[in-house]
């Protein structure tokens, strides 16, 4: 198995934030390349030269063709507390998007009902309700526009499982490269041009506000 070396975002004794590369999965699944959870371990009992098994509490998931920031908790007290913010939506979540054509503002709150079909792992989005579909939101910001592809900004309101994908794609803007969701066709790379690029929140122990975001932006015009 190639081992890479995870690129740490952000790290103290209660949490550490690392990047996830397109492609890969947050946690270990079978025929799959190393996990971002393993690829963190690894660094942890290296760096810190740790005995025995390594502590690492996964606090949420990015889908598998997303890169960004992954947040995972270093004591069981921080998993805990982080557990309880995500929970309870206290967690500012941005992502930057490439998608295909151009919306018609610069900025929106998109509601949509999605209803995840697991077997087909595809979420459809209604533009009302529907029997069996959750509520979801989230505020997209226009950024810029070039050769038929805008950069968006996207504040999640909710956390439904592909729900950036179903909503903007529902909208006519679907994500560059996912073809799953509409996209006239695939990126070389199979990855699609969404990214988990900032979380912000207070920090379980400190109580202060915390930002945690990518200072290499990977997606540009």
């Amino acid at each position: 198995m190639n081992h890479h070396s995870p690129l740490i975002i952000f790290e103290d004794n209660h949490l550490i934030a690392a990047y996830k590369r397109s492609g890969q999965t947050v946690q270990p699944e079978p025929n799959k390349p190393e996990s971002l959870e393993e690829e963190v371990k690894r660094y942890i009992k290296e760096k810190y030269k740790k005995e025995g098994a390594v502590f690492l509490g996964v606090i949420h998931r990015i889908d598998m063709p997303v890169s960004g920031i992954v947040l995972f908790a270093r004591t069981s007290k921080a998993l805990t507390r982080m557990n309880e913010i995500f929970h309870d939506r206290l967690v500012q979540k941005v992502y930057l998007v490439k998608v295909e054509g151009k919306p018609k503002a610069t900025k929106e709150l998109l509601t949509n009902w999605l209803r995840s079909d697991e077997n087909k792992n595809f979420t459809k989005a209604f533009t009302d309700e529907v029997k069996n579909a959750l509520i979801a939101k989230l505020t997209y910001e226009f950024i810029d526009y070039k050769a038929g592809v805008s950069l968006l900004r996207v504040f999640l309101h909710t956390g439904r499982k592909h729900q950036i994908r179903a909503q903007l794609s529902a909208m006519g803007c679907p994500v560059l490269g996912d073809v799953k969701y509409g996209a006239t066709k695939a990126l070389a790379d199979h990855s699609i041009a969404l990214q988990a690029y900032s979380l912000s929140f207070e920090h379980p122990v400190q109580h202060t506000l915390l930002e945690i975001k990518l200072t290499d932006n990977t997606l540009k015009l």
